[in-house]
Parts: C-alpha cells; structure tokens; sequence
C-alpha cells in the first residue's frame, strides 16, 4: 500500500513538472504605457499579448476592433481606425482618456501564446494589475467602463470587475460595462459608447 501512494505521489509531481514546463509566460504588450494624470475618461480591458503575431501598435489596434471609430465619433471627429498611433496619441490627450486592462501577464500553454479570447485566459494563472491604485491616482477621473458586458464566461474577470465598479461607487466615479468595440461598428454600439463618453458624469 506505501508502495502504491509513493508511486501514485511521484506520478502526480512528475505530472506537474511536466504541465509546467508546458507553460509560457506571456506579458501585456502595452505595459510600459503610463496613464495621463488628467485622465477623466479610463477604459478598462481584458488583455493584450505581446507576441509576434500581434500587430497592435496601440490599445485596441487589432483589425476587428471598432474603438478607434468609435472615440472620434463622439466627439464628431475624424475616424481613427487604422491611423498612425501618434494621431491615437494626439486624441486622447485632447480629450483626456486613458486605457488599462485587468492583466499585466499570464500563463498560457504552449502554441497558445497568442490565444487573447477572454473565456480560455480567465482560468490561466494570472496577474492582474493595480487598477484600484490607478483610479485613487488619477484625481480628475469622472467615469470608467470595462469594454464588455457578458460575464458568463469569465468568473475570474467578473470578480475584479465587480472590485472596481464598487471602488468606482463609493468614489462618485461613474462606472459602467460597455458593448464591445471588437468585431462590428454599428449606430447602436455608437450612440451607447456616445453617451457614455459625452454625457455620463459623477
């Protein structure tokens, strides 16, 4: 019976190296950005990975995401989807927005370092960043959103989430769960991120 657990114990830690030697660490591709202090407008996302294969030079970047139409428009300004990131840069300082997303790395398996679908990095090993500590540091903060409102496949994500609105709360800082920018532009999506960005106020 010794034998057995010993043999059982062994192949449970050998089973464990092996699950860690599969694993890679993957970090945030923007983590050197630094936040205005002006910021009255914070936009919370999920994560991007720094791979070979991102081609995002800047927050939401990637070619299905809609964001950088969706800014401008509000503000009834030309559209900067696939503009030079200096002119992205330009924008939200004018405006005073900022983004941060909930992780600063992750890890991942092998072959899926560039997997950033929100339900498969959820249950990975995380770190996540000091949001609550960025919002205490930016004093002109009127309203925060999160770029996504379904929560279903993101637990872990949900409870940071719910960390952060009820900081947002007890701070008189609007804080609210968006559409997501990524995948298609429509008037709807616009007129709600619109409204956030133009009218929602402490």
């Amino acid at each position: 019976m010794i034998l057995l657990f010993q043999q059982y114990f062994y192949t449970l830690q050998q089973t464990n190296i092996t699950n860690s030697q599969n694993m890679r660490l993957v970090k945030h591709r923007f983590l050197d950005h630094q936040i205005n202090p002006d910021t009255e407008t914070l936009i919370i996302g999920t994560f991007n990975p720094d791979t070979a294969s991102n081609q995002a030079e800047f927050f939401y970047g990637r070619g299905r995401n809609y964001l950088w139409r969706l800014l401008p428009t509000a503000f009834m300004v030309t559209d900067l989807k696939g503009a030079m990131k200096q002119h992205k840069l330009e924008f939200i300082s004018k405006n005073k927005i900022d983004f941060i997303d909930l992780i600063s790395e992750i890890e991942v398996d092998e072959g899926q370092e560039a997997n950033y679908y929100d339900g498969y990095i959820d249950n990975k090993k995380i770190k996540w960043r000091e949001i609550i500590s960025e919002i205490d540091r930016l004093k002109n903060l009127k309203r925060v959103c999160f770029t996504r409102k379904t929560f279903s496949d993101i637990p872990n994500m949900k409870m940071q989430i719910e960390i952060i609105k009820e900081h947002c709360k007890k701070k008189n800082i609007h804080f609210q769960a968006m559409t997501t920018p990524a995948r298609f532009y429509n008037q709807d999506k616009q007129a709600e991120w619109t409204n956030f960005l133009t009218n929602s106020t402490r």
